[in-house]
């Protein structure tokens, strides 16, 4: 007979926390949301870790290198998607690495023989007013110049017909920056020389960088921004059950710092022989995540398997069909809890503890909160990342309001079968298991993630704890009934549209 579970599967929308005592010390300012990224020993320290529990979704819509960047200096990672060539994604990756913190790569390069006409469509494209003037008018050129919006005034020039290299700085006369240099020794001659920017070249004369003076005043707004041992930004991939052999090889050549195997569904064989293949190959020193897994004997059989850490969630995405194509899956909430469990005892009896990523269900910033309260370490995000000018999908406008595209991995668009894959010679989609959609653009990520974190640290605060290993300990939560919802939102009330005046009598 099938096995029935007493208790109904539920969401995070489903609970509450219940305020604990706070202290005179526990202010939001004092809460600490560092948290480890992969599997340690008792006593010891993980190899990686991140300074906030957030990681986006392994998704075309999602993770590509801008946003990696932007995310990593917040505190957390991004995985780049898998669902593409091997030599594409390892080109993401080796952007992203390319990035230290305080040197940007340029996107706004041009040719010593285009015209200002040219530069100022690229300005207004870009909307950098700094341009650099290579050879072949790409940022991996030899730099011959640097161009700026001060350098010529739009309405005393022929613009068609004057040319970039009549007006740019020439090399000879720009100060630069040798390839290996420290960003405080960058920003030394910045300062020296009384620069708004810096160029950085190689031996060669290639522009490798700039360092801005506007940026050193953002690099240090950024105290959680996770590096590795070169200064660069940390960076993860996604991968299948199928190509590992090709693919991790050349993403580790690249440079990327963690994988975990994108799959709809992980509990399977595919998984185990893809994390074995992995530690036969390169040891401990490749780390690699895996999942999805909604109940405790997917985690036992993936941590048991050697994964770094294990993803939960099926079918709770917002983009994500499976429950209704195939019927599996668990509420959000349900599987966190009792895969945390599972966690628990796992490191109880082994010495090992094996973080755990709530994917999927998020729909509100609290939920994030009660995910981490209930045992997930850290969560992964997709809509909710889709939404920042960083995603790499377009801004298009639906009825007068500015959106962003966003598809899920199992969608005839992204035809992501690889994620779906059960290991047998089917090599399309049958059907699919995700959709296409839009979500409302809301501006640059740092913004949105700083309110966000916000809300979390103030959240803890009320519950009297400082960092998510006390919330997981001493968190009290409790399910609310469909009323007390009602009662939790604005109501018996009109609610004022600040738009509409009202008119006296």
């Amino acid at each position: 007979m099938a096995i029935f579970f007493k208790e109904p599967s539920r969401t995070f929308s489903e609970y509450l926390l219940v305020p604990g005592y706070t202290g005179p010390n526990d202010t939001p300012d004092k809460v600490s949301l560092r948290t480890p990224l992969v599997k340690f020993k008792k006593g010891e320290e993980p190899a990686l870790s991140l300074n906030i529990p957030l990681t986006s979704a392994v998704m075309q819509a999602v993770s590509g290198p801008d946003l990696a960047v932007a995310l990593a200096k917040e505190g957390g990672i991004s995985f780049i998607f898998g669902s593409q060539s091997i030599a594409s994604q390892a080109a993401m990756i080796r952007e992203v690495k390319s990035t230290k913190a305080g040197f940007v790569g340029s996107d706004a390069n041009i040719a010593a023989d285009a015209t200002l006409r040219e530069v100022i469509k690229l300005r207004q494209k870009t909307g950098h007013s700094t341009m650099a003037v290579t050879d072949n008018g790409q940022k991996d050129g030899k730099l011959l110049g640097i161009i700026t919006s001060r350098d010529f005034r739009e309405t005393r020039v022929d613009l068609d017909n004057s040319k970039v290299a009549d007006y740019m700085t020439p090399f000879e006369n720009l100060v630069v920056g040798k390839d290996g240099i420290t960003l405080s020794e960058a920003n030394d001659i910045i300062w020296d020389h009384k620069l708004n920017q810096l160029p950085i070249v190689d031996d060669e004369q290639h522009l490798v960088a700039f360092v801005f003076r506007k940026d050193y005043e953002q690099h240090k707004e950024h105290p959680y921004e996770v590096l590795d041992d070169k200064k660069r930004f940390l960076v993860g991939a996604g991968i299948n059950s199928r190509d590992y052999k090709e693919r991790v090889p050349a993403l580790v050549e690249a440079g990327a710092d963690i994988f975990v195997i994108d799959s709809s569904e992980g509990y399977s064989v595919w998984q185990k022989e893809t994390i074995e293949w992995i530690r036969n190959k390169y040891g401990d020193t490749v780390k690699i995540g895996a999942g999805n897994v909604v109940d405790g004997d997917g985690f036992r059989y993936l941590a048991e398997a050697g994964a770094d850490f294990v993803k939960i969630g099926i079918g709770g995405g917002s983009i994500c069909i499976t429950r209704e194509q195939k019927g599996i899956g668990r509420g959000q909430a349900t599987a966190t809890i009792e895969v945390a469990k599972a966690r628990d005892e796992y490191y109880k009896n082994t010495g090992v503890y094996v973080p755990i990523c709530s994917d999927g269900g998020i729909v509100q910033d609290y939920h994030i909160t009660l995910a981490l309260a209930f045992g997930a370490d850290f969560v992964m995000l997709g809509r909710y990342f889709a939404r920042f000018k960083e995603s790499p999908s377009k801004v298009v406008t639906v009825n007068g309001n500015y959106m962003k595209e966003y598809w899920g991995e199992g969608s005839a668009r992204a035809r992501n079968w690889q994620r779906y894959d059960l290991g047998g010679e089917e090599t399309g989609m049958s059907f699919v298991e995700g959709v296409d959609s839009y979500v409302p653009y809301a501006g640059a990520l740092a913004d949105n993630v700083g309110l966000t974190l916000s809300k979390i640290r103030h959240t803890m605060s009320n519950c009297g704890v400082m960092s998510i290993e006390q919330l997981q300990k001493e968190a009290k939560v409790t399910l609310v009934s469909s009323v007390s919802i009602t009662e939790g939102g604005a109501h018996d009330v009109l609610v004022r549209d600040n738009n509409v005046d009202a008119t006296q009598s």
